[in-house]
């Protein structure tokens, strides 16, 4: 279910999982009765390309989710079938396939892999899968399978694997199945989160802190470019290249430095003229964009949404003009979110390229925000954009039925 509908009152826009039907459809490609997994996708509110730099990040997951219906085999295959491609796929844990295959099997042996790489002895599975997280927006749908996927395969094991590892696991799969150097941000959220609160996560050390994300005055609004975020893999790695780069020609000047989470800004100031005008302006970037974090989540702490939006719209304008991976369709909705009374701040949300901007605003304002957002969107980019308001949800768990047992 995709709608651009704002709620009158507290209704969520959720599309609810069909827990039925995903039960029903395991028993029918399997026969038995599975185990549930749930994990949800997540939405960054600031701090963006600084977690494979070191730094902090204020994301926090929303409410949809990816499941997982899964029983254990007695051999080492795994096959898996999804409701929503109405495709199937299989690998064997004992003979590895090829990676970067392009498929969404790459997610699922890719953390297969990862776990047993840890030494974590997996039982074959028989798993189905959907998802209500929008592909291509953004917003982690593929770190929400990694870890439900391997929350399933270590349970149905009889593995005892923490959250923490799960999402290592996942960002493992990432770098060698996918294809793609990210951070540790999407994973550990959809596996860590806490509803009602934000994740300030020290992508160096792992430690976080959760921050209470009050809605009584402002909403979360997610606005879905439709612009397909089909992460631009070889512009995402060159960004990092180029952040490794900054960091090799500071550690000359700043020689206790590891990574650009440890350069001030003063020190960056005093040193900026180094460095080659596009790295320069890279490290700006995170540099700044990790202030920016740790102010914002300081700022929620005390329910300051004036300080936490204009920290959102400078992190904006940084992402558009010194990391350069927005583009013209997310700083129209920018541009027109700022227009409305009562928003607080607006930014592009993800890897860039497209997706995603989130939004901070005021639980009055919510209807002419759509009013606007929707009728400036499809006037400058001949499309409207699909508006979620959510919740900051739980991170991966086991899903129960109403009324039944708990599984063993």
């Amino acid at each position: 279910m995709a709608t651009s509908r704002l709620p009158s009152g507290d209704e969520k826009l959720v599309a609810m999982i069909d827990l039925a039907r995903l039960r029903d459809a395991f028993r029918a490609h399997y026969g038995g009765e599975p185990r549930l997994f749930r994990a949800p996708g997540r939405v960054n509110l600031i701090g963006e390309h600084t977690d494979y730099n070191d730094g902090f990040v204020l994301p926090m997951a929303i409410d949809r989710e990816v499941v997982v219906a899964a029983a254990a085999r007695d051999d080492r295959r795994v096959r898996a079938f999804s409701l929503d491609l109405d495709a199937a796929v299989e690998f064997d844990l004992d003979r590895p396939g090829p990676k970067r295959r392009g498929s969404w099997l790459d997610y699922l042996e890719g953390v297969a892999q990862a776990l047993e790489a840890t030494g974590v002895r997996l039982t074959g599975a028989e798993l189905a899968i959907t998802s209500d997280v929008p592909v291509g927006a953004g917003l982690s749908s593929s770190a929400a399978l990694e870890v439900a996927a391997g929350m399933a395969l270590t349970s149905v094991s009889r593995a005892n694997v923490g959250k923490l590892d799960l999402a290592l696991a996942g960002q493992r799969a990432e770098h060698d199945y996918v294809g793609i150097n990210c951070g540790i941000m999407d994973q550990f959220t959809s596996a860590l989160a806490r509803a009602g609160h934000a994740l300030l996560i020290d992508c160096r050390s792992l430690e976080w802190r959760d921050i209470p994300l009050s809605t009584s005055h402002a909403r979360v609004v997610i606005c879905d470019s439709h612009v397909k975020h089909e992460l631009a893999i070889s512009a995402y790695n060159t960004r990092r290249a180029e952040c490794e780069s900054g960091v090799k020609l500071l550690n000359k000047i700043l020689p206790d430095i590891r990574a650009l989470r440890d350069v001030s800004t003063a020190d960056f100031r005093r040193h900026e003229a180094q460095l080659p005008d596009r790295v320069r302006r890279r490290c700006r970037h995170v540099i700044t964009e990790n202030e920016r974090t740790l102010g914002a989540a300081n700022a929620l702490s005390v329910n300051d949404f004036d300080v936490m939006g204009r920290l959102m719209c400078a992190s904006h304008a940084s992402m558009r003009d010194d990391y350069e991976i927005s583009c013209e369709e997310l700083d129209t909705l920018v541009e027109i979110a700022m227009t409305v009374n009562g928003v607080y701040g607006a930014r592009m949300t993800g890897g860039g390229f497209g997706g995603c901007t989130v939004n901070v605003v005021a639980r009055d304002a919510l209807d002419r925000f759509r009013e606007v957002v929707v009728s400036g969107y499809r006037t400058a980019a001949r499309k409207a954009p699909t508006l979620y308001v959510s919740e900051a949800a739980d991170g991966a768990s086991e899903v129960r039925f109403p009324g039944s047992k708990k599984n063993s």
